[in-house]
């Protein structure tokens, strides 16, 4: 049996993902990668087949999405040919991962395709929604990467397809402790800003973690690193809390890790805005926005923010077993991308 699996590039939820999917796969078939996009700097730790440019978001470094320089970075023309240049009718079925090349060219070849992404959970409406619904948004989750069947991903079981997040062994096996610092991970935004707020709450030691750093360097409280995989597990293992973008990864692994959550949401990126609504509901502080009172408001956390709890994590076997059934029909939790 073979099976094309699609991950999409951008941010790191979906290459982390993969990384623990991907060898529970092989267990029972022969899996061939693509990726795609072109703004990643992770990578799975494996061979990729194939690679696709596909289609990316863009930050303006002020904690939203750039809509022009995303526009501009579109090539309409060489997706449309990694579509038909993707041998994919030689697979049995393909998994997707919010991709949307694999995705396309196995609906034009009728191949099976399953989605695994935290962004298939939005198929069901019981999944939580910030209080204003983007409909073009909606429109946007549900059709940039069409499926024939899902098994989705979140911080709880909302729907029955829904599984609870995968949590990779680096954090699994991490020792945690409630240090004197706290981790900062924005990647929306300029280091250099970052560092200029955060320093002015003196109480606490803060690690800032930034894509676009090339080397540590420390400002007062403030010690700046670049995006690494040991000096980041380091941190958050001993760190008093997370502040963070509303990606799915890092604030499920937060939860994981029993640490304080303080979360931003990208400006204009609706999945966040989703995650957010229901980080509030499970305890998590969210701001939507860095004003003057957002100093007060990192102060109060700190002395007052609450410890989350996960309650749940996705045994990867089962996710394994669940993937494989749905791939081959013997499953059937959300069916052309409308759940049962």
């Amino acid at each position: 049996m073979k099976i094309l699996y699609g991950i999409q590039g951008t941010g790191h939820g979906h290459i982390s993902r993969a990384r623990v999917v991907l060898p529970k796969l092989r267990e029972h078939a022969e899996v061939d990668v693509l990726i795609s996009g072109y703004n990643f700097k992770m990578n799975i730790d494996g061979p990729v087949d194939f690679k696709a440019r596909g289609m990316s978001l863009a930050y303006d470094n002020k904690g939203s999405i750039d809509f022009l320089d995303t526009a501009l970075n579109l090539h309409p023309v060489e997706f449309i040919q990694d579509i038909q240049k993707l041998p994919v009718d030689e697979y049995d079925f393909v998994v997707n991962d919010f991709e949307p090349v694999t995705a396309w060219a196995a609906k034009g070849a009728g191949i099976p395709c399953v989605a695994i992404s935290h962004q298939c959970s939005f198929l069901s409406e019981k999944t939580p929604r910030p209080p204003k619904r983007s409909l073009l948004a909606e429109s946007v989750i549900r059709h940039f990467a069409p499926c024939t069947t899902a098994v989705g991903s979140h911080y709880m079981r909302y729907d029955d397809f829904i599984e609870p997040p995968i949590i990779r062994r680096q954090i699994r096996e991490l020792n945690p402790v409630s240090g004197d610092h706290v981790t900062v991970y924005l990647p929306a935004f300029d280091h250099e800003t970052l560092c200029s707020i955060f320093s002015q709450v003196k109480k606490t030691e803060w690690h800032i973690f930034s894509p676009t750093c090339d080397e540590v360097y420390v400002r007062g409280n403030v010690r700046v690193h670049p995006v690494g995989k040991d000096t980041f597990l380091d941190s958050i293992e001993n760190c008093l809390g997370i502040v963070s973008a509303s990606g799915f990864e890092t604030t499920s692994e937060t939860m994981f890790l029993g640490k304080k959550l303080l979360t931003i949401p990208i400006k204009n990126q609706y999945e966040q805005l989703c995650n957010a609504a229901a980080l509030e509901v499970l305890g998590g502080e969210v701001v939507y926005k860095i004003d003057p009172d957002f100093i007060h408001i990192l102060s109060r956390w700190i002395d007052e923010g609450k410890e989350l709890e996960l309650p749940e994590i996705s045994d990867e076997d089962v996710l394994a077993h669940k993937i494989m059934n749905a791939g081959l029909g013997k499953s059937d939790p959300v069916k052309d991308g409308v759940p049962a």
